[in-house]
């Protein structure tokens, strides 16, 4: 059977295969996936489970529930100020990534290039390079604390770039790009007529209140250039339920749901009801920040005590960006042995871009007692390597 150059070229992405190969170890502490292991609130089961007994399971409009896009509608207006049309501007998705290839597609053409900073969610690449276009890397610094710098940014754009993703809040390194880095990115997709992909999944789990999200949506001019993504996996640990949506001016919208129609046909009718009850019953719940927050606060200090390894503290996200430069190891050499020795698995840096060879990823998505015993063999392993 002949399979395709696109799919035959992508690969399982190192994230995947550490956590695949933690599966092999009975007492192993996985640290790979951006996965919470906190319920959602009771509502949002209540109501994913009262659509299926009251039988509300047909198919929805391809673009979703009117209901949950009025419901998005308010909770954006809420968070960012922007009024928009839920009939119009709005589409619900299979999940924020389904949101983001959609966003992709509606976009790219063979050839096109599109700016993706890095690091970046690996999946970018590769939804990219599935539309037939070109991803190009733009680095950021960890001493420029992973912050983009304009100047970087347009000597990659070309006569082909069609659009620049952005992720703040940002996995993998917990970085909310600055208003004035934002500002700068706006400038630059005015002056060059370039789309912006604004992926903020994160933006409800920033902790520090010094550390304000901003959407460049917001800025002036902005708003009918700009596809926000977001779901509700991360903002109410609803991973699983696969809803995510998508905030963008009326022809882009339009162009999504003509997709969706052809690829999904809507995202799941329950997993809608219970999006509906996050919006409405729990969109002001503070109590998953507050708990990842209180994880961000143990493990940030407690890996930066271990000799030999080093990360800037994120401000969001529940990620560390861990360097181990100074253990010997490069970061995927320093993840398959720790996983073989103490069964802690964590991602390879190299998986977020070419250039972060020397660092891993840790997703204290465990609970603290978890992370304790997680620190204790990760600070073993590291001193048992420089022997």
């Amino acid at each position: 059977m002949k399979i395709s150059k696109i799919a035959g070229n992508l690969e399982t992405s190192l994230t995947r295969q550490l956590f695949d190969m933690a599966k092999n170890y009975d007492d192993v502490i996985d640290l790979t996936l951006g996965d919470p292991d906190v319920p959602p609130p009771d509502a949002i089961k209540t109501a994913a489970c009262e659509s299926i007994t009251q039988g509300k399971l047909r198919y929805s409009a391809n673009a979703g529930l009117i209901a949950l896009r009025e419901s998005v509608a308010e909770n954006y207006k809420k968070e960012s100020g922007l009024s928009v049309d839920p009939s119009k501007n709005i589409a619900i998705t299979v999940g924020g990534m389904e949101g983001l290839y959609l966003a992709l597609k509606a976009i790219v053409d063979a050839e096109d290039e599109v700016i993706i900073l890095a690091p970046y969610y690996v999946n970018y690449k590769h939804m990219i390079n599935m539309c037939g276009g070109t991803p190009v890397i733009v680095e950021t610094l960890e001493e420029n604390g992973f912050v983009p710098v304009a100047s970087d940014i347009e000597k990659a754009i070309t006569e082909k770039t069609v659009a620049i993703v952005i992720n703040t809040p940002c996995n993998p390194t917990g970085t909310v790009i600055p208003r004035q880095a934002l500002e700068d990115i706006a400038r630059l997709s005015k002056k060059y007529d370039l789309a912006v992909i604004s992926d903020e999944v994160y933006c409800k789990l920033v902790y520090d209140d010094e550390i304000c999200h901003t959407s460049i949506a917001t800025l002036d001019g902005m708003q009918e250039r700009t596809v926000v993504v977001d779901s509700l996996s991360k903002r109410q640990a609803m991973t699983g339920y696969r809803v995510g949506y998508v905030v963008a001016p009326e022809e882009m919208i339009v162009a999504i749901t003509k997709l969706q129609e052809n690829i999904a046909a809507c995202a799941p009718v329950s997993s809608q009801y219970a999006a509906i009850a996050a919006f409405k019953q729990c969109s002001d719940d503070t109590s998953l920040k507050d708990e990842f927050k209180k994880r961000r606060d143990f493990i940030y200090p407690a890996i930066n005590a271990i000799d030999g390894l080093s990360c800037s503290k994120p401000h969001a996200t529940f990620y560390l960006f861990v360097n181990v430069e100074k253990t010997g190891l490069n970061g995927l050499d320093f993840a398959y042995k720790l996983l073989e020795k103490e069964h802690v698995a964590v991602a390879p840096g190299i998986t977020y871009g070419d250039g972060y060879e020397n660092y891993i990823r840790i997703a204290y998505t465990m609970n603290i007692d978890k992370l304790k015993m997680a620190v204790e063999k990760i600070s073993r392993f590291v001193k048992g390597s420089k022997k």
